[in-house]
């Protein structure tokens, strides 16, 4: 399927892609559709929707279930149904179709107006019957009240053949020398022939005589458009009961008013190609002409172009789906051209899965069109040389520029430019480095509240090579619904509680190596520094400020370290002083007590707890590490009870006689 969009109309050509060959087994296109990456993509609206090598005509059922076309070669008849999206019967014919027309709602009375005189009839079973006409025939046009079939042709009769009688009637006598068009009006049953002398004669099928005639070659058109010869009538369509639209040789559309001899619109298809067919689209109020080699979508009141649809291939016949936008046009090639404009309205019901299908395409925005051409413009061809090569197929004009083949392209650019891919190359490497490269100056903004925690964060993203960690410091950083943690005070993190010290055993020791870290990268760049100012030997006409700078960041360096030390000597002392600030109150040494009992053993504890009281409650110094101990005092009837009990066993144990020597010496009754 190709998507084009001529004048901002999306028109999508469902008949686009390769097909594959009839003869071929089911095992072969199985195989050959895994390889090829367009028979995939390809959608296949109706099965086999083709002719062998042309198709002249294609028309739709009044009931809008089957559709039907006559093609060549050999002659034959196809019936597609569109309940199921595929052919329902196939006929050979005798010699090509030159026009067939549906005499019921369905394909059981089918009439074929034959390239040599004959008309067939045909119902379900096949040809029904089969008559031969005077004169070659060209259009023919069939009357429901009557039941007449007008057939027009060469010659001036247009002959009429009663179907309820099964027999030919006087025929009409026009004062053209030939037919080439017939159309009947379903508003009052007025037929209208195009002649061969430019000119529309109306017969009223009631009375047997012509109402009227309408004279083309007399418009004012002739004039303007320096028109040479005599214009005649090709194409013939109704709209309404009032309105016709009349096409011509020399490829000008007519609009009329059969009230009035003057054309409301003549619309010029600039090609001086014969049109060929005519349909009329009343929801957008367009019309449709199509000669051999375009359709053209126009305003019916204005003339202003809507659309266009050019093919590539000769075309022969139109049909136009009512109420939808979707349309079949019969063409010198194997496969009938089905297109599908959404503007026009939606799919038909039995392919309502056109609508998500466009819908889904214009979500993704595929470039489906031109992927395998290049746009160019004038000034750009006069770059590379090939403007020698305007007005050949190798070039397709299309707006302010052309349209040429990639491949040509490349090797035009390769030899008009040969450095170009060089350049490309070195600007794409430029570009990889600049990304890579971090930046000399970082300015990071630090928050108010938890500033440590967000500088540590920051550092494990920019340096960290845990993935995870990474990420979890990210989401912390960037998620709003961690904001509130660097906002509000309320979350403030207090570095001198027990519980963080507990939960974060390393977290101090940490800090001084970040701290120890920053103070090493300095010193380090002061000595290089030096070192540098050494080896070019500059060392004499450095700036005195210079000096004192490196003096003083080296003295700084020193005092850090002495007090580092003077304060682990403080801290073994076991001598700390502290100042107080104002509305600051003194704090005892609890927090020192709570440290070494958290130090001593849990028997250690217990032991230093006062015996006798009813409970104690004992916290640790982490959440959690809670401990709650319960004694009970004794009742002095429980004492007294364990007291006379434990004189009792005591008086017991006392006039308890031994019984050790029974086991010693055997009794007299044992021996015996």
């Amino acid at each position: 399927m190709q998507v084009s969009n001529p004048n901002n109309v999306k028109i999508y050509n469902l008949s686009a892609g390769k097909s594959l060959p009839e003869w071929l087994s089911d095992r072969k296109k199985r195989s050959m559709q895994k390889q090829d990456v367009d028979l995939r993509r390809r959608i296949e609206l109706i099965q086999d929707f083709q002719m062998p090598t042309v198709s002249h005509r294609v028309q739709i059922s009044p009931d809008g279930q089957y559709i039907c076309a006559a093609g060549t070669y050999k002659p034959r008849f196809r019936c597609y149904d569109v309940s199921n999206l595929s052919l329902k019967f196939e006929r050979g014919l005798d010699s090509d179709v030159v026009k067939f027309c549906f005499l019921g709602d369905d394909y059981d009375k089918i009439v074929f107006l034959q390239c040599d005189r004959y008309l067939e009839f045909h119902t379900q079973f096949g040809r029904y019957y089969r008559t031969r006409i005077p004169k070659y025939g060209r259009d023919m046009a069939y009357h429901f009240p009557s039941c007449d079939l007008f057939i027009g042709g060469v010659g001036m009769e247009i002959y009429r053949l009663n179907l309820e009688q099964g027999r030919f009637l006087s025929p009409f006598v026009s004062k053209a020398e030939e037919i080439n068009c017939c159309e009947i009006n379903s508003s009052h049953g007025v037929l209208a022939c195009g002649t061969s002398s430019g000119t529309v004669e109306c017969y009223d099928p009631r009375t047997r005589t012509r109402a009227g005639m309408l004279d083309v070659a007399l418009a004012s058109h002739v004039e303007d458009f320096s028109i040479t010869g005599m214009p005649k009538v090709t194409a013939l369509k109704f709209r309404d009961a009032l309105n016709v639209g009349i096409g011509t040789n020399t490829g000008h559309i007519l609009l009329y008013d059969l009230r009035s001899d003057k054309p409301l619109l003549v619309k010029d298809h600039n090609y001086e190609l014969p049109i060929k067919a005519i349909q009329f689209q009343k929801s957008l109020d367009l019309v449709l002409s199509m000669d051999s080699k375009i359709l053209k979508l126009w305003h019916r009141d204005t003339g202003k172009p809507y659309t266009a649809i050019e093919p590539g291939t000769n075309l022969n016949d139109l049909c136009l789906l009512p109420d939808s936008g979707l349309l079949f046009m019969g063409n010198e090639a194997p496969k009938i051209l089905t297109y599908y404009l959404p503007a026009l309205g939606t799919a038909p019901k039995w392919c309502s899965f056109l609508d998500n299908l466009t819908e889904e395409l214009e979500e993704n925005n595929d470039q489906a069109v031109y992927d395998d051409y290049k746009f160019v413009t004038r000034r750009e061809l006069d770059e590379l040389g090939l403007t020698h090569l305007i007005g050949s197929n190798l070039l397709r004009a299309y707006m302010h520029g052309f349209f040429m083949d990639n491949r040509l392209y490349r090797k035009a650019k390769s030899i008009a430019d040969p450095f170009a891919y060089e350049e490309y190359r070195k600007s794409k490497i430029r570009e990889k480095i600049e990304q890579e490269r971090p930046n000399r100056v970082k300015l990071q903004k630090l928050p108010k509240v938890n500033r440590d925690l967000a500088e540590k964060l920051m550092d494990v993203k920019e340096t960290g090579t845990d993935k995870k960690k990474v990420k979890e410091s990210t989401s912390l950083l960037e998620d709003d619904r961690f904001s509130a943690l660097f906002a509000k005070s309320d979350f403030q993190i207090d570095i001198n509680s027990d519980e963080y010290k507990l939960m974060n055993p390393v977290v101090s020791k940490l800090d001084k190596m970040r701290r120890k870290k920053a103070m090493r990268e300095q010193f380090e760049e002061v000595e290089d520094n030096e070192e540098e100012v050494e080896d070019k030997g500059e060392s004499e006409s450095s700036s005195d400020d210079e000096h004192a700078w490196t003096n003083e960041l080296k003295d700084q360096h020193r005092k850090l370290k002495k007090e580092d030390k003077q304060r682990k000597a403080e801290l073994k002392a076991g001598m700390k002083f502290f100042e107080l600030k104002e509305g600051q109150e003194f704090k005892n040494l609890k927090d020192k007590s709570k440290k070494k009992e958290t130090k001593k053993s849990f028997a250690e504890r217990l032991a230093s707890e006062s015996e006798g009281k009813g409970d104690v409650i004992r916290e640790g110094g982490a959440i959690g590490n809670k401990e709650m101990t319960f004694k009970f005092k004794k009742s002095e009837k429980e004492i007294k009870r364990k007291m006379v009990s434990k004189q009792h066993r005591e008086e017991r144990k006392r006039l308890r006689r031994p019984a050790g020597h029974l086991g010693k010496k055997p009794r007299a009754w044992m021996d015996n």
